[in-house]
């Protein structure tokens, strides 16, 4: 497994090794001793969440805060997906700032996302079914979250607006100025 570090610290970019052959591939998705190796440290993934969207549909930013904040290793197992992590770690040199990466079931990419960060995805694909671990279970009061169409973080979903599906949710949501505030 490659991993590669983002320009958001303790956000990686997981390729696997693909072993292919007349009969199909194979590849290890999760191997928990190499991810200690990564990370420094052992996560513990307690819950598994897996999505299936069409094209166009933006789901984010999400997160949860406090004590019930999730680490996330996320992958598209069918189709592609833009995916996105933002740094909200208060004291880091990097709050604000994002990454997004292509997942799809070709590359067999995943992201490993810290916790202290917002996350989300759009489908550029027909359709793509997403898969992801968290190192914690969901917590409805602790939810928290951006508008995906926050003009200042300027995020690049790879699909126009005017083609997004978005959540009532999704819509609604705080920009990420009153989530600063409120943080």
């Amino acid at each position: 497994m490659n991993a590669i570090e983002t320009k958001l610290k303790g956000c990686f970019i997981l390729e696997p090794t693909v072993f292919e052959d007349e009969r199909g591939y194979f590849f290890e998705s999760y191997n928990e001793h190499k991810m200690e190796q990564i990370l420094g440290y052992k996560p513990t993934f307690v819950q598994d969440n897996q999505s299936k969207s069409s094209f166009g549909v933006v789901r984010g930013l999400h997160m949860q805060s406090g004590e019930f904040s999730q680490a996330k290793l996320v992958r598209a197992i069918e189709g592609t997906v833009i995916d996105v992590a933002v740094d909200v770690r208060p004291d880091s040199p990097t709050f604000g700032q994002s990454v997004a990466v292509e997942l799809s079931a070709e590359n067999k990419r995943q992201l490993f996302i810290p916790r202290g960060f917002l996350h989300g995805f759009s489908v550029i694909s027909d359709t793509a079914t997403f898969f992801y671990k968290c190192d914690n279970g969901y917590n409805k009061a602790s939810e928290n979250g951006v508008t995906p169409l926050d003009e200042s973080l300027a995020i690049d979903w790879g699909i126009s607006v005017d083609q997004m599906i978005l959540s009532e949710k999704d819509q609604e949501a705080q920009s990420f100025e009153t989530f600063k505030l409120n943080f």
